[in-house]
């Protein structure tokens, strides 16, 4: 495979961007100015902590500077991993000199923070709406009239309700509803329109309006809706299709305008095992109506916002775990436990060998320190020690989804580590091996995925035997989660039992993208 390079930012360089400009799953992103600055966040569904923050100054590259909920609730229900649960389709606003969140938990309702800082200290999540198939929720506080209201759809999984629309008026608190809710769109009684679902309401020119796609996050479309009074009757009109894109399904996100009057739309776009990617249209406004891209078709390349430039770039994923802490970018896949980590003051992080009766399937484990695969075509590579001469103490680099594949060091029956790989598919209860083990000298190792179009992914690993890098196993085909794409994990475990488990070390997480090739 071709030699790494450095991971490439949307931004060309030239005054104009290419989209996807966050290629990674970032997924129902909700954007907000304040002053020059722009924020965003996204599902996080079931990992921590939750609700990321993105802050740019462009709309086109983006830092992440942090997370809004630090865990989920019940805690008993996010002790172990619930990949399609949790966080679905957040709203970020500001308002009354606050941020505020609120966001559907599809099993228990639609809950709401604030903070007065975008760094925080966050309120605690506080239930505005309890039931089942609660989500996508949106507020919007009336700055002429002085109300507030709140939007959401409807998960047919929990609910037996879908393709509708549900509003509400909201006490200014933004902590209670004043009403039982009417519906405000009910998308069967419109000719083609199916799953109608992500709406975000907003107040321009005299109207109200909700933007929200339909027909499903690989063929979809975004929709306009647009009514005098808050109850309706609305209006429809298609704003932004495929066509004859490449852009499958552009789909659900956020309206902003920027501080010269620019109008920008973000959403995103389904790309299997890459999860949901976040693409920046053009918006302009034609007989009272949102054109969205290029006459509503999604654009590839395009000028850059007017104003203020950032620095091109991406979200950080690699990571030196300096002074032993990873950095924001990673989450675990359920709610933490002390001791996962083990303090020290040096670079490179430690990992307890966590007692579990699932090492053999790592979809199951809550201690998986995940991230995001961050970029189309790319290598990854990290140093892992191990530090346990338990037999079946393992860790290792992974590649998570449905379907999973790891490489790193396990203990064997005499005590001493080896290098294993190993992969479950889809349907597999157990892992197995990708090929045969072989000695790991001195405990250590450093592994290498490289991972190409489609998210096929190619192990290797150096043992330091003198022979370099060398390919481990068949090519493995990333898969996504439900609503989740594959991710980027360490781990480290051992087996049922009791007394000292031993430890991992990680260092030098570095992520380059490789160059396309033709």
């Amino acid at each position: 495979m071709s030699a790494p390079v450095k991971l490439r930012s949307a931004d060309l360089g030239d005054g104009t961007y290419r989209n996807p400009v966050l290629h990674a799953d970032w997924s129902d992103p909700d954007v907000v100015r304040v002053g020059d600055d722009y924020y965003l966040t996204s599902s996080s569904f079931g990992r921590v902590p939750g609700l990321p923050l993105l802050h740019s100054l462009d709309l086109v590259n983006w830092t992440l500077i942090g997370h809004a909920l630090e865990r989920l609730g019940p805690d008993a229900d996010f002790a172990v991993p619930r990949h399609d649960c949790g966080v679905w389709a957040p709203s970020l606003r500001h308002h009354d000199g606050r941020f505020w969140i609120f966001w559907g938990d599809p099993d228990h309702g639609i809950q709401q923070i604030n903070a007065e800082d975008i760094r925080g200290p966050w309120s605690a999540p506080h239930l505005v709406k309890a039931g089942k198939g609660l989500i996508d929720a949106c507020p919007l506080w009336d700055e002429e009239t002085g109300e507030a209201y709140l939007v959401h759809a409807w998960a047919k999984s929990r609910s037996g309700i879908k393709n509708r629309l549900t509003g509400h008026r909201m006490s200014p608190d933004g902590r209670e509803l004043l009403d039982e809710g009417t519906t405000l769109i009910d998308a069967d009684t419109i000719p083609g329109w199916f799953t109608l679902e992500g709406p975000k309401l907003y107040r321009h020119d005299g109207w109200f309006w909700i933007f929200a796609p339909a027909g499903g996050v690989e063929t979809g479309w975004q929709g306009a809706f647009r009514s005098r009074t808050f109850d309706g009757p609305y209006e429809e009109r298609v704003v932004l299709e495929q066509g004859a894109t490449e852009v499958n399904g552009p789909h659900q996100g956020g309206w902003v305008r920027t501080a010269a009057g620019e109008d920008w739309f973000l959403h995103f776009q389904a790309r299997g095992a890459y999860g949901r990617v976040v693409h920046l249209q053009p918006m302009t406004w034609e007989d009272g109506w949102p054109v969205i891209g290029d006459r509503g078709e999604p654009v590839l390349v395009h000028p850059l916002p007017k104003g203020q430039g950032g620095t091109p770039g991406t979200p950080a994923s690699s990571d030196d775990f300096p002074g032993g802490r990873h950095g924001r970018q990673w989450q675990w896949t359920a709610n933490p436990r002390p001791g996962w980590t083990v303090g020290h003051a040096g670079d490179g992080l430690r990992l307890s060998c966590v007692r579990t009766a699932y090492a053999h399937d790592l979809r199951a484990l809550p201690n998986v320190l995940v991230q995001r695969l961050p970029a189309e075509e790319f290598t990854v590579e990290v140093g892992i020690t191990l530090d346990s001469d338990e037999p079946g103490s393992k860790a290792g680099l992974a590649v998570l989804g449905d379907a999973f594949s790891w490489i790193g060091l396990e203990t064997g029956p005499d005590g001493t580590p080896r290098l294993v790989h190993r992969y479950a598919e889809t349907v597999a209860e157990h892992e197995r091996d990708a090929e045969h083990p072989r000695p790991a000298p001195g405990a250590a190792v450093r592994v290498r995925i490289e991972v190409g179009r489609g998210a096929r992914c190619r192990f290797l690993a150096d043992t330091g035997d003198g022979t370099g890098f060398r390919a481990s196993g068949q090519v493995f085909a990333a898969t996504p989660w439900r609503w989740v794409g594959a991710l980027l994990g360490l781990f480290a475990t051992a087996p049922t039992g009791t007394g000292p488990s031993g430890t991992a070390g990680f260092t030098a997480f570095r992520t380059s993208e490789r160059p396309r090739t033709t």
